[in-house]
């Protein structure tokens, strides 16, 4: 399975605001270090905070910021909330047209597969990958001292 770019960028967008030194952060900020298209980016924060991941303030003191905490992120959720195609073949999907998938067992292979990635990620949260020593080098890669 390959993670889209929205999914991606949304990992990023987490990560930055995660490691952040400032209160908020703007889209351009985000856009410029990871030398990602901006437009895109706001496509992709729109959903982030709709779903409740980030809030978005406009105006002059305005940017973007955690709408809850690290610690409470969790990353298989993100990626269920941020991913439009869960299935890893065809047979796991809404138009399959596989004519063997009545009697082949790798549908529910796949699937069982694709739980097991899912609870893997589900262990972990946006704090797992921003704490410990890797902060202070993506606080120093992300130009945020």
């Amino acid at each position: 399975m390959r993670l889209t770019a929205y999914t991606d960028y949304s990992f990023r967008v987490l990560i930055y605001l995660a490691v952040s030194t400032e209160e908020r952060a703007t889209i351009r900020e985000i856009a410029q270090q990871y030398d990602i298209s901006r437009n895109h980016l706001m496509k992709v924060v729109q959903e982030l905070s709709q779903r409740d991941y980030v809030v978005a303030l406009r105006g002059k003191n305005g940017g973007l910021k955690l709408k809850r905490p690290a610690s409470e992120i969790r990353l298989g959720e993100l990626v269920k909330a941020m991913e439009n195609d869960m299935a890893l073949a065809e047979c796991l999907g809404d138009n399959n047209q596989c004519i063997v998938t009545p009697a082949c067992k790798l549908k529910f292979m796949l699937a069982e597969a694709l739980q097991a990635f899912l609870s893997t990620l589900d262990s972990y949260t946006l704090e797992d990958i921003v704490s410990g020593p890797e902060k202070a080098d993506l606080i120093r890669i992300l130009n945020l001292n």
